[in-house]
C-alpha cells in the first residue's frame, strides 16, 4: 500500500530547493555571502549543501582549525532559515596531509603512489586518514550539531576508485581469510586456481588484480570488488562515526553517482538513513533525449526502493556540464521537467551542484544558479526561481511513496561478474542496457518499477523481472522458486544461471539452479554481429497470443524444452525451429524465459500483455501516453499525486479521459483532452 513517510527534516516538511555551497572560495570578499543570502531567498532556495571540500579551509594546518568564516556562514544562513545538509571533507584532503603522511596517498593498479592533487585522492584503508577525519569530523559535530535547521550529514562525496598500496593488499588478505574461514583449499577451489598454475600456496602470495600483474583469475577479480566495496563501507563508518555518537538523532548520508558500478552501492545503502544520489544526464546530444530521460527514470527507482522510502536528489546541474565532449546547454523547460522527474519517482528534493561559478579551476564553467555576472535576470536563474514555486506547491507530496507491483533485479556482483567474462561477447556486453530494454515498457505503459538487488525481498511483487542473471549467487535460487510457487510472476533472459558466487560454472545444464524452475536447457549461445539480426516468430496459437515476428540479436540462447512450453522459435540460422521464448508453470506460479536479445517491437508486445493478464496498476488507468510522455506517482493512501512528463521537444496532446483531477499548481480541476508543451509537465492530485 501508498504510505507517507516523516519528513527527511521534520523541521522543514516541505520539499528541498538548493545545492552545493562553497562559501569558503569566497572568504577574500565575504560580502558575497550576504549576497547569496538574498539571492537563495529570491530563487526559493530553502538548503544548501555546506563544507563538501572545504577541509584545508576549517583546518590549513595539521590541527590548527578555523570556524571563524563558517560561523559567520552559519549565522547568515540561520537568518533565513536555511536547511544545511553538512558534509565530512574527506573527499579532498588538504596538501599537509599529503606531505607528511604520503601513505594516505593512493596506489594505482600499476603499483605507482599517486601525487597528491585532485580529489578522491585518498587510501580508504590508511589508519591515519581514518584517525584525521574523526577529528574534525568530531569538531564539526560538536560545533555545528544544533544547528535549528540541520538537514543531513553527507559524509565524503561520490565515493569511488580503489587503493593498491601495501596496507590495502594486507586488508585484503585479511579479509579473504574471513571469507574463506582462513583455509586456502576453500580459496583455491573458488577460484579454479590450477588453471594457468595460479594455485596460492601463501596468503602473502596474493595480489590484488593488475594489468601488470593477474588479470584472468575471474574470482580475484570478483573478490577485489567485494572488498574494495568492504573497505569503503569501513571508511564511511569511521567517518560517521563521530556523527553518530554525537548527534544520533541527525541522519547520515553519503552521495551516489548515476550507473556507477565500481562499488556496490546496494551494500552502501542498507548503512545510510537516507540514499542521496547526483544526477547528470546529457540532454539534447541528438534526438534520444527521451530514452535518456528513461534510464535516469531506472536509477530514480533503484535509489527509491534501496530503502523502500524517498530519497534526495543532491546534485543536478541547473544548466550546463563542463566536463561532457560538447557541452550543450539544456533547452528551456527540461531543467523543470528534469527536477519533477525525480521527484515523480521519489525525491524529496532537488539540489544543484552548483549555487554559485567559482572564478577559477576546473569547475568555473560548470552551470550554477548564480552566474560570473551575478544578476536574477539570467534564463537559468529565473528557471530555478520558477521549479522553485512548483516546489513550493508540492508541501503534500513529501514523504509518499507508491504502490509498486513489478520488480527488477539489477545486482552489482552479477555486473561485475558480466564485464569480467571472457566470451560469448568481449565488447558491449549490454548488462545494463539490458535492464534499461525490460524497463521501457513500463515507463511508456506509467508502471512504477521498483529497481532492486537480489538481497531484497521478492514476495511484494506481482511480476519479478531478472534479465541476465548471469551469476546466480547462494540462496537466490531458492528465493525465486520459493515466489514463483507463490503465485509470482519471473520473466528470465538468456546468459541466466551460468557461475556461482565466485564465477565458477555451474555442471546441470544452464541455466544450473534455476533450470528446473525455467524448465530449460540452455545448450549454447550464439552472438550475431551488431549488424545481424535472426528473424523470431510466435508459436501459432501460443498462450500470450503473441502474433507478429520480431527480430533477435546481440545474444541467442539455443534452447531445449525440459518442462517448458515454447511461445515463440527461431526462424533462422542453424538453429531455426529451436525456442526462443518459453513458459514454465511451477506450483502457483509462471516463468518465461527469453532466450534472445529482442527488439522493442517483442519488449512492448510482450510486457504490455503481462501487464493486462497481471492486471497492474498503470498511472493512468487505460489512457494511452502519447510517445516520449510517461506517468507516474507517489501517494499515501488517501491522496495520489500524479506526475505526467513530456519529453517531446514539441507540443503533445493527451487525453485524460473521464477521470476527475486537481491541477496541483493552479488548484483547477482538469480532465479530458489537453495539451503538454514542449518538455511540459502536469501535477495531478485525486482522492
Amino acid at each position: 500500500m501508498p504510505s507517507r513517510h516523516d519528513p527527511v527534516c521534520p523541521h522543514t516538511p516541505r520539499m528541498l530547493h538548493g545545492g552545493d555551497y562553497n562559501p569558503d572560495q569566497w572568504v577574500a570578499t565575504p560580502e558575497v555571502w550576504e549576497d547569496d543570502a538574498r539571492l537563495m531567498a529570491e530563487a526559493n532556495c530553502n538548503t544548501v549543501s555546506l563544507g563538501i571540500f572545504a577541509w584545508v579551509a576549517l583546518e590549513p594546518r595539521e590541527g590548527q582549525f578555523d570556524f571563524s568564516w563558517m560561523d559567520r556562514v552559519f549565522e547568515i544562513l540561520e537568518k533565513n532559515r536555511t536547511v544545511v545538509n553538512l558534509a565530512t571533507p574527506g573527499g579532498a584532503k588538504p596538501a599537509w596531509m599529503a606531505q607528511r603522511y604520503p601513505e594516505t596517498l593512493r596506489v594505482d593498479r600499476f603499483r605507482r603512489r599517486q601525487l597528491w592533487g585532485g580529489r578522491h585522492n585518498h587510501c580508504f584503508t590508511s589508519p591515519v586518514f581514518r584517525d584525521k577525519c574523526r577529528i574534525i569530523n568530531t569538531e564539526l559535530a560538536e560545533r555545528y550539531g544544533s544547528y535549528p535547521y540541520f538537514g543531513v550529514w553527507h559524509v565524503n562525496n561520490e565515493y569511488s576508485g580503489e587503493c593498491h598500496c601495501d596496507l590495502c593488499q594486507a586488508a585484503f588478505r585479511d579479509w579473504l581469510k574471513q571469507r574463506y574461514d582462513h583455509d586456502l583449499e576453500k580459496l583455491n577451489h573458488a577460484w579454479w586456481s590450477r588453471f594457468w598454475s595460479h594455485t596460492i600456496t601463501d596468503w602473502d602470495h596474493i595480489e590484488s588484480p593488475s594489468p601488470i600483474g593477474e588479470m584472468g583469475v575471474h574470482g580475484l577479480t570478483i573478490d577485489w570488488h567485494r572488498f574494495c566495496t568492504h573497505q569503503t563501507i569501513e571508511c564511511f563508518n569511521a567517518e560517521s562515526a563521530p556523527l553518530r555518537e554525537l548527534t544520533p538523532n541527525l541522519p547520515v548520508t553519503t552521495n551516489f553517482m548515476t550507473a556507477y558500478s565500481g562499488i556496490d552501492y546496494a551494500a552502501i545503502s542498507r548503512g545510510l538513513d537516507v540514499i542521496c544520489w547526483d544526477s547528470y544526464p546529457s540532454y539534447h546530444d541528438r534526438d534520444g533525449d527521451a530514452d535518456l530521460a528513461m534510464n535516469i527514470s531506472f536509477i530514480h527507482e533503484q535509489r527509491r526502493a534501496m530503502l523502500n522510502k524517498p530519497f534526495l536528489l543532491m546534485e543536478c546541474s541547473p544548466s550546463v556540464q563542463n566536463y561532457k565532449p560538447f557541452c550543450k546547454l539544456k533547452r528551456p523547460g527540461v531543467h523543470i521537467l528534469e527536477g519533477l522527474q525525480a521527484v515523480a519517482h521519489g525525491a524529496d528534493s532537488v539540489l544543484y551542484f552548483q549555487w554559485r561559478k567559482g572564478r577559477g579551476g576546473f569547475e568555473k564553467f560548470h552551470g550554477a544558479v548564480v552566474d560570473h555576472f551575478p544578476t536574477t535576470e539570467t534564463r537559468v536563474f529565473q528557471e530555478v526561481k520558477k521549479l522553485g514555486e512548483i516546489l513550493g506547491k508540492l508541501d503534500g507530496v513529501v514523504g509518499t511513496m507508491p504502490d509498486v507491483e513489478v520488480g527488477l533485479i539489477y545486482d552489482y556482483e552479477n555486473y561485475w561478474a558480466i564485464d569480467t567474462m571472457s566470451g560469448p561477447r568481449n565488447v558491449d556486453k549490454h548488462y545494463i542496457e539490458t535492464c534499461y530494454e525490460h524497463y521501457r515498457p513500463f515507463w511508456n505503459a506509467g508502471v512504477p518499477v521498483d529497481v532492486i538487488d537480489t538481497a531484497l525481498p521478492f514476495d511484494k511483487y506481482k511480476l519479478l523481472i531478472a534479465p541476465m542473471l548471469y551469476m546466480v549467487k547462494p540462496g537466490v535460487a531458492e528465493k525465486l522458486e520459493a515466489y514463483v510457487r507463490g503465485g509470482g510472476t519471473l520473466v528470465t533472459t538468456y546468459m541466466t544461471g551460468l557461475v556461482n558466487e565466485t564465477d565458477l560454472c555451474f555442471q546441470n545444464g544452464f541455466p544450473g539452479p534455476l533450470r528446473e524452475l525455467c524448465g530449460v536447457w540452455a545448450e549454447e549461445t550464439d552472438v550475431p554481429y551488431d549488424d545481424e539480426a535472426v528473424r523470431v516468430e510466435p508459436v501459432a496459437g501460443n498462450a500470450l497470443g503473441l502474433s507478429e515476428p520480431y527480430e533477435a540479436g546481440g545474444y541467442c540462447d539455443l534452447l531445449h524444452c525440459d518442462t517448458a512450453e515454447a511461445l515463440a522459435t527461431y526462424a533462422g540460422e542453424f538453429y531455426r525451429g529451436m525456442p526462443a521464448l518459453t513458459v514454465n508453470r511451477v506450483g502457483a506460479g509462471t516463468v518465461y524465459y527469453v532466450g534472445s536479445r529482442n527488439d522493442r517491437a517483442f519488449q512492448s508486445a510482450f510486457f504490455s500483455r503481462l501487464i493486462g493478464d497481471l492486471g497492474l496498476q498503470r498511472t493512468l488507468g487505460d489512457v494511452a501516453l502519447p510517445p516520449r510522455v510517461t506517468a507516474t506517482w507517489r501517494g499515501d493512501g488517501e491522496k495520489t499525486f500524479v506526475f505526467v512528463l513530456s519529453f517531446n521537444r514539441d507540443d503533445t496532446t493527451l487525453d485524460l479521459g473521464d477521470r476527475s483531477y486537481v491541477d496541483v499548481l493552479t488548484r483547477e480541476p482538469i480532465g479530458g483532452k489537453v495539451t503538454l508543451p514542449g518538455y511540459g509537465h502536469l501535477i495531478l492530485e485525486s482522492a
